[in-house]
């Protein structure tokens, strides 16, 4: 079986920004720069001749290139205790544009789309009883967070293994947008 996800590739500057955001939050686990993306799917785990139908589907996905910029951080849960600390990006809309795309492709070789809300955001760190004191202070410190606009062209299908130190995640297809939105 073979855990996977789609996702937008980043900058490796906006990564690194990131991934250094995260380590200001005492006993949050960051994501390490090279692991920061976009998730636009997660889809779990597939056998693998699910694996390369999945692999084939994707690349019939048009869209344009996106712009976007990071803006903003927050938490989930959004209530109770937090276990991730996000940052947001902007404009949402072409990110969920895209994902509907791809759902829509999914769909045709017998995925069916997410039952639960999308929310576009980057996963900067997890937590694991981190005072709520910290993730306030972190929240109200970088509430005006907001990066230059970078521009996406194209988006990933990657694999994930999980191990004792997190999610290693390791890309198998690069699709590029290049066509009409």
């Amino acid at each position: 079986m073979i855990r996977t996800f789609i996702a937008l590739p980043l900058e490796a500057s906006i990564q690194t920004r990131l991934s250094e955001l995260g380590q200001t939050v005492p006993g949050a686990r960051c994501v390490p720069a090279e692991q920061i993306h976009l998730t636009i799917r997660f889809i779990g785990e597939v056998e693998g001749t699910l694996f390369r139908t999945i692999k084939e589907a994707l690349a019939q996905v048009s869209a344009a290139p996106i712009c976007l910029s990071i803006r903003g951080v927050g938490h989930f849960p959004p209530r109770g205790n937090p276990r991730v600390l996000w940052a947001g990006v902007e404009p949402a809309a072409a990110v969920i544009g895209l994902r509907q795309h791809i759902n829509r492709v999914l769909t045709t070789i017998g995925i069916p789309p997410e039952e639960r809300k999308y929310h576009p955001h980057v996963t900067i760190a997890r937590l694991h009883d981190t005072p709520l004191r910290r993730v306030t202070d972190f929240l109200t410190g970088n509430s005006l967070l907001q990066s230059s606009a970078f521009t996406i062209d194209a988006f990933a299908l990657f694999s994930s293994t999980l191990s004792a130190k997190g999610a290693v995640h390791r890309l198998e297809a690069l699709y590029p947008l290049s066509g009409s939105a």
